[in-house]
């Protein structure tokens, strides 16, 4: 385990020495975020500064998942273009590594984007950062987690596809349906006036059952997978 940890790692460090070269994925993935947030500010956001309640929840994670998007139809574009994911797979490391280094660089890529977009909500929106931080963090991180978990599965299954850019989208949505609901929950009991920390803890319980399951099925499908 040790092993395919180490070679999982080298894999995302590779792709985030990549991407800190050409700047590519966490420029548009981090301007569709700030250009939806202000969009959205612009529709829901009254002239008396009022904002309808629930609202902040919803787009934080709306405005997450459309941008996680973006980042996971290039995951394997890269390998695809210039031909290096033969070259992965061929290497003597386990499918898995491949997997977990791909899940690797996107979470940390989505991680730089949430550090921008969460407190562009929270003045936006007058979301409540500071009431439960250690607790919204956490709905953040296993959201995410459970949102990249099956998104880079689904991306590795689509790299050779015609139209994977479209077919994506399509396919991931459903399956994350429950993670970005308790997401949303989670998060909207944190923001509502009478913030429910115990309801908000609730939903973040679900979300960490939903990553062990999610996480479990593509660790164990990515091989075969991988190798069609």
């Amino acid at each position: 385990m040790i092993g395919v940890l180490r070679s999982a790692w080298l894999i995302a460090e590779k792709d985030l020495r990549v991407e800190s070269r050409s700047r590519e994925l966490i420029y548009t993935t981090l301007f569709f975020a700030v250009t939806a947030v202000l969009i959205f500010a612009f529709s829901f956001v009254q002239e008396d500064s009022s904002v309808p309640a629930g609202s902040a929840s919803g787009i934080l994670w709306v405005t997450l998942t459309f941008s996680g998007t973006i980042a996971l139809t290039r995951t394997f574009e890269r390998e695809r273009e210039h031909d290096t994911l033969r070259g992965l797979l061929l290497s003597p490391v386990e499918r898995p590594a491949v997997y977990l280094g791909k899940l690797m660089a996107v979470l940390l890529l989505l991680a730089g984007v949430e550090v921008v977009l969460v407190p562009l909500t929270g003045l936006f929106f007058q979301a409540p950062l500071g009431r439960a931080p250690w607790l919204l963090a956490a709905l953040l991180a296993t959201g995410t987690l459970g949102f990249a978990a099956v998104g880079t599965l689904f991306a590795a299954m689509l790299v050779r596809a015609r139209s994977r850019d479209v077919l994506l989208p399509v396919v991931l949505f459903p399956i994350i349906v429950p993670v970005i609901i308790a997401g949303v929950r989670g998060t909207n009991a944190i923001f509502t006036p009478e913030a429910d920390l115990a309801v908000a803890r609730m939903w973040l319980g679900m979300l960490v059952s939903f990553d062990a399951v999610f996480l479990s099925l593509a660790l164990w499908t990515c091989g075969p997978l991988l190798g069609e």
